[in-house]
């Protein structure tokens, strides 16, 4: 009885060798680049329509673009950004999940005037960064740049397709 329980154990583990000894499959994912795609142009201006800034800018005006946003960009050129465009003019709410780089997010009502700025928001944080008042548009930016082109509360946009 003792050697048959010996030799099971002894092939028992064998087994178990083999088995840990085998190759897993594995898969790899490659690893797409997302490069900007210019879009359209966009004017930042004052109250009165002086001209603060120009931009070129990519368009997330679909369910899918409104989910992905600017995630996964390493690198946002300073005279360029996206502009969400929705349907409705609802307050609105962003985060940085899987987003690399440090965006300030400008919430724009119907009229195209700016309701408030998110400014340096952090990267792959996921705090939910709410709009102060209802927005149709959101604007987003290289982090800090609002302060540097002077962008306030009242500011305009006016943006065109290509």
């Amino acid at each position: 009885m003792f050697k048959h329980s010996f030799i099971f154990s002894i092939v028992l583990a064998g087994i178990f060798t083999l088995n840990s000894c085998k190759k897993e499959k594995t898969t790899s994912v490659k690893q797409v680049k997302v490069e900007f795609k210019h879009e359209g142009n966009l004017q930042l201006t004052d109250s009165s329509g002086v001209i603060k800034k120009e931009l070129q800018i990519e368009l997330a005006d679909n369910t899918f673009e409104h989910q992905t946003g600017l995630m996964y960009r390493k690198h946002l050129d300073q005279n360029k950004g996206m502009l969400f465009i929705f349907d409705n003019t609802i307050m609105r709410s962003f985060y940085m999940k899987n987003t690399y780089i440090s965006l300030d997010l400008i919430y724009i009502d119907a009229n195209n005037t700016i309701v408030s700025i998110v400014k340096n928001a952090e990267p792959l944080n996921e705090q939910s960064l709410p709009s102060e008042a209802p927005a149709k548009y959101v604007l987003e930016i290289n982090g800090g740049l609002s302060d540097v082109w002077n962008l306030q509360a009242g500011d305009k946009i006016n943006y065109s397709k290509l």
